[in-house]
């Protein structure tokens, strides 16, 4: 048993989709520490730039920012091409972009159903569906390709805090992970979702920016914290190496206790 190398990835390509922020831009971080050659697409090339210039100062691995609307099928399309393009596989795909809308379930427009269940579902499964050559390409029966979606504890327990369809489109997240988990098994691709809590992004800047609702927040977590940067390097570098080899199918709680709470 090699322990030393157990969570080694180094040498992998990755695609980070949403890589310019947040949980994305934390993904990131971790692969590229950890070795990785990383892709990141978003809407906002800009903030992608941003972070392939800070990360690739840091290393060991290294960041190339590509600009995609994933909204859209042609933009889904469009970033798989160049993807194929520069790679002949794919080790890890993250299923980062997301979007989020609240408003009282009276006044809730159906356009925001259509874009968030657009961007949070529909882009991960044509994206996933588009990368599967260069992800069935490079996975092995030791050494699975991984693809790694971000759901949420809000796609587990039924808390909407007025986000209708953002918590319904990580529960599809959640559901569309296991479906997939067992079609891809035979190709050596697992698939795995992690379901986080509160985490500092733009999503949810208008908490934890504010100290005293951050603090309120905080009081309602089991372990009184929001999520830090380690705590999705953990759990993505156990899910995309060796240690993680044997999981697939998996909605793995990274919400300081919230989907344990009665």
């Amino acid at each position: 048993m090699d322990i030393e190398n157990l969570f080694t990835i180094r040498g992998k390509v990755a695609l980070v989709t949403g890589g310019g922020s947040g949980i994305g831009s934390m993904a990131t971080e971790a692969l590229v520490r950890a070795g990785c050659k990383v892709y990141i697409a978003s809407r906002r090339l800009a903030s992608c730039e941003a972070v392939a210039e800070e990360l690739n100062v840091v290393g060991p691995g290294q960041v190339i920012a590509l600009q995609a609307d994933l909204s859209t099928a042609e933009g889904t399309q469009h970033l798989a091409e160049v993807l194929m393009e520069r790679e002949e596989a794919l080790h890890i795909l993250v299923n980062n972009s997301g979007m989020t809308w609240g408003a009282p379930f009276e006044e809730f427009p159906r356009d925001k159903w259509d874009d968030v269940l657009r961007l949070n579902v529909t882009a991960v499964a044509d994206l996933t569906r588009l990368l599967l050559p260069i992800l069935r390409k490079t996975g092995t029966a030791s050494d699975p390709a991984r693809v790694v979606n971000l759901g949420s504890v809000v796609g587990t327990r039924p808390s909407s805090n007025s986000a209708y369809s953002y918590g319904a489109s990580k529960a599809a997240v959640h559901h569309l992970t296991r479906m997939l988990a067992n079609e891809l098994a035979d190709s050596h691709v697992t698939v795995n979702a992690i379901a986080p809590g509160p985490f500092p992004s733009r999503m949810m800047a208008h908490i934890t920016g504010d100290e005293s609702r951050r603090k309120a927040m905080e009081a309602g977590v089991p372990l009184h914290r929001v999520g830090m940067p380690e705590d999705i390097a953990g759990v993505l570098l156990l899910l995309s190496s060796q240690a993680g080899s044997y999981i697939t199918g998996g909605i793995i709680p990274l919400d300081g206790g919230l989907s344990a709470l009665p």
